[in-house]
């Protein structure tokens, strides 16, 4: 069977002007990584910022253009699909969760205009189902339908919005979710309430997730599998547990050993 998601010797460059002269800035360097599809997972990418796991996450989505390599998705490279085709399968099956909340709504418009015109884009159903079928996602969520009426998005809490977001992502039904340090902007009291709701959707709504961050406690406590990039390079990859339990790249070592009793893990 194919992989979910199979990303194959992926590289990105920039062309940066420096004073009179143009640079190459290499981004990604000869990523490779795999998502089963036999069984819904969190895949953890780590690493500082500047180390290209943001660039990684734009490459999937079709963000940004592969300078060379390939990502198959349910076994179609998705640089071989039609510009048409290729818009509506990304657009649905993979869906992205950003940073800030707040930056995908405008304080002018009601929280549920969001939703319906998600829910209108990707033909989810006619009007009368509308109430029935985003209620059963904001459950996916923690939150009703009456919680969201009438809102505006000055009117959330940071976790409620980040919520919001997720329960937009969830709305075609995508088989991969790819969140971009959706917990960094959060109070860390907070932090485990949005980890624990990506947790629940691969267990009970069989949703793979890549979960990129630069905190290693929440990467332990959610991930299934982690890679450690530094500048956009992989220098470790495995399961979460011998990862970070047993790192072997200094460069991981690091990373734990400036995080207090990151080595000292019970969660």
């Amino acid at each position: 069977m194919n992989n979910l998601l199979d990303v194959k010797n992926l590289y990105k460059y920039f062309s940066i002007r420096n004073g009179f002269k143009n640079e190459i800035l290499r981004a990604v360097h000869n990523v490779s990584f795999q998502i089963n599809s036999d069984q819904p997972s969190i895949l953890a990418i780590a690493g500082e910022s500047g180390s290209g796991k943001s660039t990684v996450a734009k490459l999937i989505l079709g963000l940004e253009k592969i300078s060379s390599g390939s990502i198959h998705f349910k076994g179609r490279d998705i640089n071989q699909i039609p510009k048409k085709e290729k818009r509506n399968l990304l657009l649905r099956e993979i869906q992205p969760v950003f940073q800030d909340p707040f930056a995908s709504f405008s304080p002018l418009k009601k929280i549920e205009s969001y939703l319906l015109e998600t829910y209108r884009n990707f033909n989810i159903g006619d009007a009368d189902f509308y109430d029935i079928y985003i209620n059963d996602v904001l459950s996916k969520v923690g939150l009703t339908i009456n919680e969201v009426k009438s809102r505006y998005p000055n009117e959330l809490s940071g976790g409620q919005a980040q919520r919001i977001a997720v329960a937009r992502a969830l709305i075609s039904k995508p088989s991969l979710i790819i969140a971009d340090e959706p917990v960094s902007m959060l109070d860390a009291s907070l932090r485990i309430s949005i980890v624990n709701m990506f947790i629940k959707l691969k267990q009970e709504n069989k949703i793979s997730i890549i979960y990129i961050t630069h905190d290693l406690t929440t990467a332990y406590y959610s991930a299934d599998n982690i890679i450690i990039m530094k500048k956009g390079e992989i220098v470790e990859a495995g399961s979460v547990d011998n990862v970070l339990r047993d790192p072997q790249h200094e460069y991981t070592q690091n990373l734990i050993a400036s995080i207090p009793k990151i080595s000292d893990i019970t969660l």
